[in-house]
């Protein structure tokens, strides 16, 4: 498949961060001044998690009002449309916004409109993800689950846990994820990118349908074959993977590998303006790699159709979509 064949197939982003996808032009005309992309983004150069994870300064503080925020939302959907991506999950933290004059149901909301925004006017649809962040209270992320609630299904279709993975094992957040499963809430959680595999098993322990990134079970022939045998999905997210060094520069990335073995891995963005990248940029990257295959291509794309957290009616329309797409 070529570029242009990559662009028309109807693509999904499951695993994209509002505050890592802005555009240089939305920060520019909202924060008032002139950036250079190696403010905003890294290269392949950057060491770690952590170096990469400062980059999202400047695009957090220009999500600092309702419009802002719902902009900054309408923004990545008409990204994400420009490249015929026709399902996206967006997620964010809506703690990282709240002020004395912005509620959690501001945040939330705002968010919301800017998709529901970016359908009207891109076709494009989406939901948001919430996400606590592992360097917050538990308390306080409790609060925030309880707000995303009253919007399961309206706007909202899931739960995240984001943040420095490495210095929070997954065994800090049990009474958290006990409590989203006690709302009956859809949750993913970020998982074996720069932390061990155990965090992989215990998100899957605590009832995780999908892993953000799940590169640390690659060599785990016992947790890849639980992964395939409860249907958890994998997004994956190549570039960003090889930047924050959760892959190393030389090394074959798992993509393939979890495909072959019937894992429901996904390609995602993860951060488009940190990343520098697109869905198809992504694709692209694994192939000019020798990476992945065109029949690999499109069953992540049905993979990222089933494990979405979208309603079933948007699921059987993008199979429609796919399957006249690969018909032509």
């Amino acid at each position: 498949m070529n570029k242009e064949e990559i662009l028309k197939l109807p693509k999904l982003d499951l695993h994209c961060h509002l505050d890592g996808s802005l555009s240089k032009t939305f920060l520019e005309n909202t924060l008032g001044r002139k950036f250079s992309m190696d403010e905003l983004s890294v290269s392949m150069e950057c060491s770690s998690l952590v170096e990469y994870l400062e980059k999202f300064d400047i695009p957090l503080s220009a999500m600092n009002s309702k419009e802002n925020i719902k902009q900054a939302a309408l923004e990545v959907m008409k990204l994400a449309a420009d490249e015929n991506v026709r399902y996206i999950e967006i997620r964010f933290a809506p703690l990282l916004s709240v002020t004395d004059s912005l509620s959690i149901e501001d945040v939330i909301e705002s968010v919301i409109a800017g998709i529901n925004e970016g359908n009207r006017l891109y076709g494009i649809y989406g939901n948001a993800i919430c996400c606590a962040m592992t360097h917050h209270d538990i308390e306080a992320s409790k609060s925030m689950f309880k707000v995303a609630r009253e919007y399961y299904n309206a706007g909202v279709v899931g739960l995240d846990l984001a943040g420095d993975e490495a210095n929070h094992p997954i065994k800090e957040f049990s009474e958290l994820f006990k409590y989203a499963k006690d709302l009956g809430m859809n949750f993913t959680i970020h998982a074996g990118e720069a932390g061990p595999k155990s965090n992989i098993e215990g998100a899957i322990e605590y009832g995780a349908k999908r892993i953000g990134h799940g590169i640390a079970m690659r060599d785990d022939e016992r947790l890849l074959n639980l992964a395939r045998e409860k249907r958890i999905g994998i997004e994956m997210c190549p570039i960003s993977n090889y930047q924050t060094k959760a892959v190393g520069k030389k090394d074959i990335y798992p993509y393939s590998d979890y495909i072959k073995r019937g894992l429901l891995a996904t390609v995602n963005t993860d951060n488009r303006l940190v990343s520098n990248t697109s869905i198809t940029d992504e694709i692209l990257f694994l192939q000019n790699k020798n990476m992945i295959n065109d029949t690999e291509i499109l069953q992540g794309i049905k993979n990222a159709i089933e494990v979405s957290f979208t309603s079933d009616d948007i699921k059987d329309m993008l199979l429609k979509e796919l399957g006249k797409q690969v018909l032509l």
